[in-house]
């Protein structure tokens, strides 16, 4: 879906790409070696984790809703996974906005509803709706993926396309994300379960793959527009 709402912005013609919120540069990294590639995160360890993973990328410390770049500045600016942690996510569509040229694009290309998960089998629900709740406590806006295409439209960029990415296949995590993603999982819930009962919900989610019975899906929405 990265690839193709790239190709419908136009970013083979483009010369200056601009992503808010790059944290690691894990999507800059995959862009193509024409462009004059910027990242700009909050997080200083994580630029520095961008520096090696896109060592030819223009990086910044700054912040998502203040734009240090001046006015039509890019060709295309983009998110990923950015919004829902923002407290302020009009306004940093319409920095976005902003710092893009006219006939430049926008795009937010993964954001979240996770208040919409489905989690199979029901024993494990209530782990879902635990993990839910951690992410509010730490910030987290977690219903803001549907409301996407109305906060491209109060930013003033009326969005082109939009909708939400397609289900990915019911297959186990390699064992290496499986084991970062229970690691995250553990940090986040130590308040609210015991190692015990923790150490339960992941026998249950290993036996529910083993059975095929394990289903996981978090509606995942996309937007872009022209400026």
């Amino acid at each position: 879906m990265r690839v193709y709402l790239f190709a419908q912005a136009g970013l083979d013609d483009s010369r200056r790409v601009l992503e808010v919120g790059c944290g690691t540069g894990a999507v800059l990294a995959d862009l193509p070696h024409h462009l004059t590639v910027h990242g700009l995160d909050l997080n200083l360890a994580r630029l520095s984790q961008a520096r090696s993973h896109t060592p030819a990328a223009r990086l910044t410390c700054g912040d998502a809703c203040c734009l240090p770049y001046p006015s039509a500045a890019f060709d295309i600016t983009f998110c990923h996974y950015l919004l829902l942690w923002v407290s302020e996510p009009v306004r940093v569509l319409q920095e976005m906005k902003r710092v893009t040229r006219p006939g430049g694009s926008v795009l937010a290309l993964a954001e979240p509803d996770y208040s919409a998960r489905q989690d199979a089998p029901a024993a494990l629900e209530p782990l879902g709706q635990m993990q839910n709740e951690s992410l509010r406590r730490q910030g987290a806006d977690i219903s803001l993926g549907g409301r996407l295409a109305d906060l491209f439209l109060r930013a003033g960029i009326k969005p082109i396309e939009c909708g939400a990415l397609a289900p990915a296949p019911f297959e186990p995590p390699a064992p290496e994300e499986q084991e970062m993603e229970w690691a995250v999982l553990q940090a986040d819930l130590a308040d609210s379960l015991s190692s015990a009962e923790f150490q339960t919900y992941r026998s249950l989610d290993a036996q529910a793959w083993r059975d095929g019975t394990r289903r996981l899906y978090v509606p995942t929405f996309f937007a872009w527009g022209r400026v």
